[in-house]
């Protein structure tokens, strides 16, 4: 992301936002709600259009307008805060939706991919059942199995624990470590700060529509450099 920009009306959410992302690396966006952390990835997703900057993936600048986002939305996956299963439909027909109706891939195959991811997350035995007759974390979970069936190149978490009861959290981020060695590049936006410190090769700090600093978990935790981050950190730290 180079030079972005996104405005809302007169509210710019992105001003001049610069962020480099490597293959493989999981980075967290952190910082206070309204900072941009979620108009980020809906930008890099193109779900939202941006005003001016550049959003290059694979070498492509995919924010010239007229660009068509379906090819990019295969490539990458995205969770967000609401779960957005169909209720009328099983966990199994929620999960394979896409991939056979969108990417035109072979039922049988995707089922057998689904029931394998399942069986990662835990939810091997839900395949039948339906969202209201699973727990919230259970339905972020297929959430984020859901997204995964499509075989994302990257894959964006937003704030994905946030509508979530406390004691369902942890299941959650069970199921975003089990990514960690996967290789797949992630990019969060979270309020969990151990966990973005225990998760992350990278941790961005966002005020006012700025990634103000980034650097290491350890780096942004124990020793960072801006007094914003630092008063950020010390407030979230103390809840």
């Amino acid at each position: 992301m180079q030079k972005v920009i996104k405005s809302f009306g007169t509210n710019k959410v992105l001003d001049s936002l610069d962020l480099d992302i490597q293959k493989g690396e999981i980075v967290s966006l952190i910082g206070p709600s309204g900072s941009g952390k979620s108009t980020l990835l809906r930008c890099i997703n193109l779900l939202e259009p941006i005003d001016d900057g550049e959003i290059w993936f694979g070498g492509i600048d995919i924010s010239v307008p007229g660009y068509d986002p379906n090819p990019v939305r295969r490539r990458i996956g995205m969770v967000f805060q609401s779960y957005n299963l169909f209720p009328h439909m099983s966990v199994m027909e929620n999960i394979c939706l896409a991939p056979v109706r969108v990417l035109g891939r072979k039922a049988n195959d995707t089922k057998a991919q689904a029931l394998a991811l399942l069986e990662q997350f835990g939810l091997a035995d839900k395949a039948k059942s339906y969202p209201d007759q699973l727990s919230g974390g259970q339905q972020q979970r297929v959430a984020i199995v859901r997204a995964l069936t499509i075989e994302p190149e990257v894959l964006l978490l937003d704030e994905i624990t946030s509508a979530l009861d406390p004691e369902l959290v942890g299941e959650v981020l069970d199921a975003v470590r089990n990514l960690r060695n996967t290789g797949m590049t992630v990019v969060l936006a979270t309020h969990e700060m151990s966990f973005a410190r225990e998760i992350s090769d990278t941790v961005c700090m966002l005020d006012g529509g700025v990634i103000i600093e980034k650097g290491s978990p350890e780096s942004m935790f124990t020793n960072a450099a801006n007094p914003r981050t630092r008063q950020f950190l010390s407030r979230v730290s103390s809840r």
